[in-house]
This record gives C-alpha cells, structure tokens and sequence, in this order.
C-alpha cells in the first residue's frame, strides 16, 4: 500500500509538471499501460492474504483512474496552450502595409489610340485591320497610284519582292475595305483603320521608319466636305481640349480630291503665338479630304452615287503634342523611367 501510495504522489506530480503531449503519451504508457509501476505492484497480490486483496485490488484501480482523469486534464490544458503557440506563430500583422502588386501599364502609343478606338465607336465606326505586309494592288494602284507614277517616290517603300511590300499607311486597309464592302453590298462604309506602317526613313526626333497611324473612312450617298470637317473637329476637341478649333488647308493627295491639310489651334497659347507652335497659333494634326473618284471605281463602287471622306492621323503625332514629348523615338527605346510615367495604378 505505501508502494502505491508512492507511484501515485510520483504519477501525480510527474504529469502535473509535464508540458509537451508527447512527454504526457508517454506518461500515459508508464502508468497504466501492461509494463508500469502498478502493474508491477499488482504482481504481488497474490502474496496477499484473501481478505485483503479486494482492498488492495479497490486500491490499484482508484489510483488507475485517478491518474487517467488527471491526465485527460492535463491533455486538454496542453491542447490549448499548443493551439494558443500555433496561432501566436502565424499571427499577422494587419497594421502593416500590404504588399503593392507590379502591375505594368500601357505604351503611350496605344493608350492614344485605344482613345481614338473609343471616341470612333462611340461615332459608329468599326475597326478594321489588315496585313502589314501588303500586297501592292491595295498598297498603292488601288490608292490610285499606279506603277512608274512620280507619287510613289514620295513614301520609300521596303519591298519584299515585286508584288509585296511592307505597307507605308493604312490606306492599303481602305482600299481592301472598299472592295469588301462593295462586294457584300454592305453600303454605306464608316470604318477607321489603325496599324503600323513603315518607310524608309532616317530617324531623328520627328521621325522614325516605324510609326502608327489611324485613318478613318466614311463612303455613302451625299456624304460632303462639311462632314469631314464636322468630324475632325470632334476629334480635335476630344484629343486636346473642348476650346480648340480646326482650319483646312489646301493640298495634294492621290487617293483623295479634294485634299487638304488640317491644323489644330496651338493648345499651349490657344492660338497667340508660341515656340511649340512656331509662332503661327496653329499645329499641323493631319491630312484628309473628299474620297477620290478612281478610288471608289477601282472598288466597284459607282462614283456618281456614293461620294465619301477619308483622313489620316500619326498616332506619334499626337502622343507627341498631347503629353508634350519632344522625340519620337522615346517611345521605341524601351526606358521603364519613360514608360512609367503613363502607369494610371501609381
């Protein structure tokens, strides 16, 4: 009795002090498990006499179940202060600042463009596209510019062989798109036509042997000059400012007749006279002007019915005036520094 009374203060104090689960599993095995003290103790009953072994065996189980309770209790007290440890280990600091996600950005070109892509729709027009090696039948003698015309020596060409060449506008998508249209007799036609287009050209500042343009086409019964220059107007407002105004000047273009030259007022003086705009208040956007006859023919399409305008603008060209960049080729070196400065997240 004074052993058992021994192994039980022992197992008592043993589990009282114990602070890891594993250590409390094994203290679980020691005591009542087939190889522990008790059992041992319980060996020698039968050296007992008869009437004092239903005590002593009352004895062994009051102390078995007193040391299995008490380990049950200590078993839930190490749970919680291990699930406790866990979450304190895998707490986050909610008052820090989060990580910023890398988000990139736009080029400079295509966020101008997207914006003339929009303000277009909005019009009604559709976005056409076309190859950018193109074949000279659309490029330029559907444009009405014939081989061995002088015409063509005003926009080098990079040819690939006699037939196909690297588009030098996007005038090769209207001529395609008039052939289209005339086709499916899909009439009237309101299209715009953005891509790249390439010339042999030496870089500078102003200029590049890659840029983008965006020409816009509208072919239809009664369509006049008034209409082209109520929408370039539109344009012009929208691209930089409600308070800007548009002149027309005459020109010389071969797929248009006639053709003109359009300038925005200057939007630095608003016209007065300034550097940007060479002291004259006005700053050449683009070329345009009444689809030529010969154009609409070669398409099939019958010039004395439908009459239409067409026009052309530099993606550059615009970029440039509207986020007062001074050279073209910032948009083609690839510098993040430049680049980050059209980031609409930061």
């Amino acid at each position: 009795m004074e052993k058992l009374a021994s192994i039980k203060e022992e197992g008592l104090k043993q589990i009282e002090a114990c602070e890891d689960l594993a250590q409390l599993q094994n203290l679980r095995v020691l005591y009542l498990g087939k190889k522990g003290p008790i059992q041992e103790v319980m060996k020698s009953m039968k050296d007992l006499p008869k009437e004092e072994r239903p005590a002593f065996g009352q004895q062994v189980n009051e102390i078995k179940s007193l040391l299995a309770g008490k380990i049950e209790e200590r078993k839930a007290v190490l749970e919680v202060k291990e699930m406790e440890e866990k979450i304190a280990s895998e707490k986050i600091d909610i008052t820090l600042d989060g990580q910023k996600p890398n988000f990139g950005n736009l080029h400079p070109l295509m966020l101008v463009q997207q914006e003339m892509e929009d303000l277009f729709i909005g019009l009604g027009y559709t976005v056409a596209e076309g190859p950018e090696v193109e074949m000279d039948l659309y490029n330029f003698e559907r444009a009405n510019i014939p081989k061995d015309h002088p015409a063509r020596d005003m926009q080098d060409t990079f040819y690939i062989n006699a037939e196909e060449l690297l588009r030098t506008h996007t005038t090769a998508i209207q001529t395609r798109q008039l052939e289209k249209y005339a086709k499916e007799d899909k009439l009237p036609i309101k299209v715009i036509c953005p891509g790249k287009v390439y010339r042999r050209d030496d870089d500078d500042a102003t200029h590049s042997h890659q840029f983008i343009q965006c020409e816009g086409l509208v072919v239809g019964e009664n369509i006049k000059l008034s209409d082209l220059k109520g929408t370039l107007l539109f344009l012009a407002q929208k691209m930089f400012g409600e308070s800007r105004t548009i002149r027309f000047r005459p020109s010389y273009f071969q797929f248009t007749e006639p053709s003109v030259e359009v300038d925005v007022s200057c939007h630095v003086c608003g016209g007065k006279g300034c550097p940007v705009c060479k002291g004259t208040g006005w700053i050449e956007i683009l070329g345009a002007g009444m689809v030529h006859p010969n154009v609409l023919e070669m398409a099939g399409i019958d010039s004395k019915k439908y009459s239409g305008f067409a026009f052309g603008i530099g993606v550059e060209r615009v970029a440039m005036l509207k986020y007062g960049i001074t050279d073209i080729r910032n948009f083609y070196t690839n510098d993040l520094r430049f680049l980050k400065t059209f980031n609409r997240f930061e």
